[in-house]
């Protein structure tokens, strides 16, 4: 599970890079940068929940190893 979650953690990184890179920084709100930076804010989701769930992972294995 570990591996999974990183692999889609690189992944989630990848993407935010990429949408960075679409960006137009003298209209940022604007037609396909609007589109980046939703992807971006996406991307970044996604890797908070991961986060997250690879820290419950780790909780609930230590949880079981105390019983």
């Amino acid at each position: 599970m570990k591996i999974f979650t990183s692999i889609l953690i690189v992944l989630a990184l990848a993407l935010i890079v990429f949408n960075v890179t679409l960006l137009d920084f003298s209209n940022p709100l604007q037609g396909n940068s609007m589109v980046a930076f939703v992807g971006i804010a996406a991307s970044f989701c996604a890797v908070l929940i991961l986060l997250i769930f690879r820290m419950s992972k780790k909780i609930e294995e230590k949880m079981r190893d105390n019983n």
